[in-house]
């Protein structure tokens, strides 16, 4: 029985199939169901798929859809130019694509967040066309079935690991072969613990064979994670936070944050340089947010005004939301972290 036929005999008992993008399979429902799985567990992800699917049930109305109500149903998601690029592609679809998802593999690759991978695994689960994947579960399935060596964002190792993929995958069902490689990496073949026991894999496994199932894929070199600092000011009036929209590009672009001071700027210093002249101050539980490359230590600070006066902060990119209602809008983790802790007070 060759790799593949063991893979599909596996998926066929104990893949998963009841996943909400495993229902009603389009190439529209698959490209945000991958998009949003990116560095996300399948857990997470369920419930915003499902209010997605609700919001914006088509291609088309995506694109149509204002960019804050597009982001403000990533909320929570992180990593927010995945939501970025799915709004632009959309657009680029309806634009150049007549509104219908390419099923051309170069079409797909040449929109924006969307990868070789990720196409493949488009093109394979929602039309069936013969298209290898290397996700982190698969990566991991194919170095220790291989006992590849080193870290494969390295470009030979991934180059290798590549040739695996295709070498494996056949031409049947390659639809159910793409998803059951992914289950097997999500609940077999895991980072930690691998229930080798259960591996349809196990006899041909050259890591298994060795012992040296932790030993591959290769660790990323370790390096020091840099760290920064924030100040934040929250401008306070009868119940309501004034918020800054984001650049579109960068950390949270696009999204509803709080002003963040110059290093060498006092609270006051903004505050008067911006029209707010009776303030009272209070300093809120400073906290850190992780990013993949840098740690972020914020200080929040909250600033009660005493009455709202015309200020040159008060233009189209700024608003004020009321805190005691839901946000319509694109926000980060750590702006919920503070508004809930404002609504608290």
């Amino acid at each position: 029985m060759t790799f593949a036929q063991r893979v599909l005999q596996w998926f066929d008992r104990h893949g998963r199939k009841d996943l909400p993008w495993q229902q009603d399979i389009t190439p529209y429902r698959v490209w945000v169901s991958e998009i949003m799985l990116q560095q996300t567990q399948v857990t997470t992800v369920i419930p915003y798929f499902l209010r997605f699917m609700q919001s914006f049930p088509t291609v088309q109305a995506l694109a149509n859809a204002d960019n804050d109500a597009v982001l403000q149903h990533w909320t929570g998601l992180g990593y927010y130019a995945r939501a970025r690029n799915l709004h632009k592609a959309a657009q680029l679809i309806c634009e150049q694509h007549q509104g219908r998802f390419p099923t051309q593999f170069e079409d797909v690759v040449a929109l924006p967040g969307i990868g070789r991978s990720t196409a493949g695994a488009i093109l394979a689960i929602a039309e069936r066309q013969r298209y290898p994947i290397l996700d982190g579960n698969v990566k991991r399935v194919l170095a220790r079935y291989f006992a590849v060596e080193g870290w494969p964002g390295v470009s030979a190792v991934s180059d290798t690991l590549w040739r695996y993929a295709d070498d494996v995958m056949e031409n049947e069902r390659p639809h159910h072969y793409t998803q059951a490689m992914m289950d097997l990496g999500a609940t077999v073949c895991t980072r930690s613990k691998p229930r080798c026991e259960s591996c349809p894999l196990v006899e041909g496994c050259l890591a298994y064979a060795q012992g040296q199932q932790s030993a591959y894929p290769g660790k990323k070199p370790k390096k020091e994670t840099p760290v920064r600092s924030v100040t934040l000011a929250i401008p306070f009036y009868r119940g309501s936070v004034l918020m800054l929209k984001r650049p579109p590009t960068g950390i949270w672009g696009g999204l509803w944050s709080f002003a963040e001071l110059q290093s060498d700027e006092t609270i006051r210093a903004w505050a008067a340089s911006n029209g707010f002249t009776d303030i009272k101050t209070q300093p809120l539980e400073p906290f850190r947010h992780t990013f993949s490359h840098f740690h972020l230590d914020i200080q929040p600070v909250l600033l009660f005004l005493s009455e709202i006066v015309q200020h040159k902060i008060q233009e189209d990119g700024a608003r004020w939301f009321d805190v005691s209602k839901p946000l319509s809008v694109g926000v980060s983790a750590p702006t919920e972290k503070i508004i809930s802790t404002v609504k608290s007070l």
